[in-house]
């Protein structure tokens, strides 16, 4: 879990708009963040194995 404070600085509207940065809707992780869904891999890894995410299935060959 990320540090409550970094998430919320995160939510301000930076002075600079290339200060902007993305974080997990989930979990606020900055790191591997998947822009199509808004969150990271490993929050979007254990929602598409409970089936939350639509049209995401687990591959089998």
């Amino acid at each position: 879990m990320a540090k409550t404070c970094l998430i919320y600085k995160q939510k301000c509207e930076p002075k600079y708009k290339v200060r902007k940065y993305n974080r997990c809707g989930v979990c606020g992780r900055p790191r591997a963040y998947m822009r199509d869904f808004g969150i990271c891999r490993i929050c979007f890894r254990a929602l598409a194995h409970e089936g939350e995410i639509p049209g995401v299935t687990k591959a089998s060959w």
